[in-house]
């Protein structure tokens, strides 16, 4: 058993897979997945070297009741040498980098094979035709669980400039979100990669506006802060439960109810039970 299903994972924190520091610094944050990243955050010499802490990487995981996720290199480059170490060392998640079309992921799924029967496929999109193809990456296999969307590598790929404000993003993760939810996987966020707190908040919030429930980091330090945002607060819950109680009895009645001046449409009150739900499943996890 996973220690979170993917829907329940809020915080998913990357970290340099030669790092071993950087492992322990992660199994003392509260990010409920850790990805070890054999790709950008490794150089080539240092990936046989990454790929035999894999195993010490795996363990700390488990012992921390966190998600061990492998990010990889592109097939066509070091990814079969990088997946069959992951695998190895027991990894849950196999992160595929820079996924801009099915037959990447259904390649990565013939090499995961049948005995590997509960490892997810996560795509990352990153660039743009990556993005526009998103419904039919996320559909491409069961594997599939989650894709995650890139900030600075599809920045540079719409050719566009990169400011703490993330307008540069917007429509990118809005038609990211879109096309997971229509495929019926969980879109995380781009990470936030800067280093005030501030701006991680901010940013988290608007990523719970447009509908997201996760969010990556590239900071053990800003795990707190994407769970605290990503998971639902007590007034919140409070108030769900008020509208559902209002919602059920007028509804009953035949009437229409009212709280705070909203009225009380039938997707305001799945909303709220939804919130609810997410709440006690969280608190239980």
């Amino acid at each position: 058993m996973l220690a979170r299903p993917a829907h329940l994972r809020r915080s998913w924190l990357f970290l340099g897979a030669a790092d071993a520091a950087a492992f322990e610094r992660g199994a003392a944050c509260p990010a409920d997945a850790l990805i070890a990243c054999l790709e950008d955050s490794t150089p080539a010499h240092l990936r046989p070297q990454a790929r035999a802490l894999l195993a010490s990487f795996v363990a700390r995981c488990r012992s921390a009741g966190k998600i061990a996720c492998v990010r990889i290199n592109r097939l066509q480059d070091d990814g079969a040498v990088d997946l069959a170490a992951a695998l190895a060392a027991g990894a849950e998640v196999i992160l595929l980098p820079k996924t801009e079309s099915s037959e990447q992921v259904t390649q990565l799924a013939r090499l995961v094979e049948a005995s590997h029967a509960g490892v997810e496929i996560v795509p990352n999109i990153e660039t743009a035709i990556g993005l526009v193809r998103t419904l039919e990456i996320a559909s491409a296999h069961p594997r599939v669980s989650a894709c995650l969307l890139a900030s600075e590598d599809m920045t540079t790929s719409l050719g566009a400039e990169r400011g703490r404000d993330g307008v540069e993003l917007h429509h990118a993760r809005s038609r990211f979100l879109v096309e997971c939810k229509a495929a019926g996987v969980v879109p995380i966020d781009c990470p936030y990669t800067f280093s005030d707190t501030d701006g991680l908040i901010a940013e988290t919030r608007m990523a719970r506006r447009l509908g997201y429930t996760a969010k990556s980091a590239v900071d053990a330090g800003h795990a707190a802060g994407i769970n605290g945002v990503l998971t639902p607060g007590e007034a919140e819950v409070q108030r769900a439960r008020r509208i559902v109680a209002a919602f059920e009895q007028a509804h009953a009645q035949g009437r229409r109810a009212e709280i705070d001046g909203n009225f009380l449409e039938v997707p305001i009150y799945l909303n709220a039970k939804r919130l609810i739900e997410r709440h006690e499943l969280l608190t239980r996890a």
